[in-house]
């Protein structure tokens, strides 16, 4: 029995159609076709694409597709796939998710303590010192110590002094 490359060959051959003429009936590149020929399906794009090939190749012939097909899977050794060797650096994805779990919890911490430091630092910044202490010697000292000090100080805006000419006097009509 023939490898598939020489059936179809001999087949194309019998039929008087050139390559040139079956590449314009199937649309299937020269060289893949020479390569299918050849029986060098290792260097075709993929398995999908071989049997799409043949399945052209077969119909532009008037052959039965379904027979080229078990033909090129009677020729073709099915290749048992067998998983790639663990490395014993790699670290299981188990360990891995563990670490990651923890390094994000320690960070939450870590923002949320400083959260809580900033909302009350500013609570204590922002209070008034009336509202602070029940104490009622405590605000009338607070009072005082107020009253007493600069009003530039404590104030957003300071009082003009008391003259009686302002610069803009001499520009009055």
């Amino acid at each position: 029995m023939d490898s598939i490359g020489a059936y179809l060959r001999r087949e194309r051959e019998l039929r008087h159609v050139s390559l040139e003429e079956l590449v314009q009936i199937t649309r299937v590149p020269l060289r893949m076709l020479q390569r299918i020929e050849e029986d060098r399906f290792d260097e075709l794009p993929g398995e999908v694409f071989a049997r799409g090939f043949l399945r052209s190749y077969a119909r532009a012939l008037g052959l039965d597709c379904e027979d080229v097909l078990a033909r090129f899977g009677e020729g073709r050794k099915v290749e048992e796939l067998v998983p790639a060797p663990l490395l014993a650096s790699v670290q299981t994805p188990e360990r891995g998710r563990r670490l990651g779990i923890a390094i994000a919890l320690v960070i939450l911490v870590i923002l949320f303590t400083l959260a809580l430091s900033i909302v009350f630092n500013a609570r204590q910044r922002n209070t008034p010192l009336e509202l602070s202490s029940n104490d009622t010697r405590d605000v009338h000292s607070a009072q005082m110590l107020l009253a007493s000090a600069a009003p530039s100080a404590f104030c957003s805006r300071a009082e003009p002094p008391a003259s009686t000419s302002t610069p803009f006097d001499s520009l009055a009509l």
